[in-house]
């Protein structure tokens, strides 16, 4: 464990103009008294490297003293994009070469979800608006890729829009059922695995047929596979979001319309 620290501390010099060669002259001590000066310069790769100790040592703790740190100074929606993206994206990397194990990455995502969670509660709690459209979240079958949805969910939450949480793995067809109860729809997906290969239009076909017969009813598709999809080549009641920051327009032009 003290030995993928000290390769944390030396990643976090190296990404910070420290020549190898200079960190190799350093003692275990210098190296963390650098990393503490560097830290006040750059407290978003501090922080990272705080939440891969946490996720080593499986340690909550120091998880949420992290958290709570960053929590002074940026929102949640900042501490999302600004670490926690760059955080998965590493950890990703660490267990596909084999650094970390499976079970490190359950720790770090479901400790990110609680996060997630906890700051949907806190919006929906202080909601006074009413904006007439009901966003239903959901993952398709097999997709288990969650986070991107629930911070998808945070930021509709945040919007003052009624939400609909269903989760993952929901089955096509169950879908249209919602259509009884309620007016005014917006789907919303976020697709990273799911559907494999050339899929993704198929999905978009399979969607129409048995749930979004008409205009009316529409479909946000965010995630990886959103990219691979074509503008031109889908229908106009489904949207194509390729990042947050356009997720966030679209959400502004809603507002208008």
């Amino acid at each position: 464990m003290e030995s993928l620290k000290r390769i944390l501390n030396i990643s976090f010099l190296y990404h910070n103009g420290y020549k190898i060669s200079k960190i190799a002259e350093l003692s275990k001590q210098e190296i963390t008294e650098a990393v503490k000066e560097k830290s006040l310069d750059n407290k978003e790769i501090l922080a990272i490297n705080a939440f891969k100790t946490a996720m080593f040592e499986f340690d909550i703790q120091l998880f949420n003293e992290a958290y709570n740190e960053l929590k002074k100074e940026k929102s949640f929606s900042k501490i999302f994009k600004e670490v926690f993206i760059p955080l998965l994206k590493d950890i990703g990397f660490l267990w596909q070469i084999g650094t970390i194990d499976p079970i490190h990455e359950s720790f770090i995502s479901e400790s990110i979800k609680q996060k997630i969670i906890l700051n949907i509660d806190s919006k929906q709690k202080k909601a006074t608006r009413d904006n007439g459209y009901t966003f239903v979240l959901f993952l398709p079958y097999e997709e288990v890729h969650d986070i991107g949805l629930m911070f998808a969910h945070y930021k509709v939450v945040s919007a003052g829009y009624k939400t609909i949480y269903l989760g993952s793995s929901i089955p096509m067809e169950d879908l249209k059922n919602l259509l009884k109860h309620k007016e005014e729809i917006i789907f919303l997906t976020y697709l990273t695995l799911q559907p494999q290969g050339n899929k993704p239009y198929n999905f978009i076909k399979n969607f129409i047929k048995t749930t979004c017969t008409d205009e009316d009813c529409s479909l946000w598709i965010m995630g990886p596979k959103a990219k691979l999809l074509a503008k031109e080549k889908t229908p106009s009641n489904i949207s194509l979001i390729s990042s947050f920051t356009s997720f966030n327009d679209h959400i502004k032009r809603l507002k208008k319309s």
